[in-house]
């Protein structure tokens, strides 16, 4: 990741409508989960995610982070989580199994995304469930992809054929973030079409946006709620629910 932009994401991961929406995601996907589950966040950064377990009646101590950033890891021991470790995702080796793995954005950065999902899956205990989010639809690519160092963006059918290749068994999948997907997809077919020289420069999409964010942040929620009972057929996200 361009350490510009990561500053920019660790400056505003605690707030921005994006990051609280999606954490709140996966805290409603986790709601039943046993509350002593061993549960490995790969991709931690700050370790928000895994606070936020805390918050909601997870056991500390079997909570576990991973990134590759030492700065993230750093922001770990400040929010006082001590089982966090400057690792590479492609690879975890860390000499236990988990009853859940989490990895939010982390599968698109890594060449071999086949073999980061074997390794994740032998990393899992028997019948561990492993939760995985991606960016959607290579169609969405643009500088933002670049600057995060992403190899590419996925479908739902792709995600779930290679977890099925990796002899895991889907408990649930579908599209998040289907709320900003037609803006999202306008604005960056026009910066193709008007590409100028200040447009590549751009950093990426994340920016401070002031009033905008209560409002996005509760209609992303609202979507969240919605997702209980409706499947979306797009979204700027795909999701799976996987389970060795």
């Amino acid at each position: 990741m361009d350490k510009d932009y990561e500053k920019k994401y660790h400056e505003l991961e605690d707030s921005h409508f994006w990051f609280k929406s999606r954490r709140n995601f996966i805290i409603q996907l986790l709601k039943n989960e046993n509350k002593n589950s061993k549960i490995l966040d790969v991709g931690c950064s700050s370790g928000l995610l895994l606070m936020q377990l805390v918050k909601n009646g997870f056991d500390k101590k079997n909570l576990y982070g991973i990134d590759i950033s030492e700065e993230a890891i750093e922001n770990c021991r400040k929010n006082n989580l001590n089982n966090c470790f400057v690792m590479s995702g492609e690879n975890i080796a860390l000499n236990q199994d988990f009853d859940i793995i989490i990895a939010s954005d982390c599968l698109e950065h890594i060449e071999n995304d086949n073999d980061a999902l074997k390794n994740w899956k032998q990393n899992l205990k028997e019948n561990g469930k492993l939760y995985v989010f991606v960016p959607a639809f290579m169609n969405l690519w643009s500088n933002h992809d670049v600057v995060n160092m992403h190899f590419r963006r996925y479908t739902e059918n792709k995600l779930t054929k290679m977890a099925i290749k990796c002899h895991l068994k889907i408990k649930k999948s579908g599209y998040w973030n289907i709320t900003l997907f037609i803006p999202l997809y306008i604005i960056r077919k026009i910066n193709k079409l008007f590409l100028t020289k200040k447009l590549k420069q751009t950093k990426g999409d994340l920016y401070h946006i002031g009033v905008l964010n209560k409002p996005l942040l509760m209609l992303l929620n609202l979507e969240n709620k919605i997702l209980k009972y409706f499947k979306f057929p797009f979204g700027i996200s795909t999701y799976i629910i996987a389970e060795k």
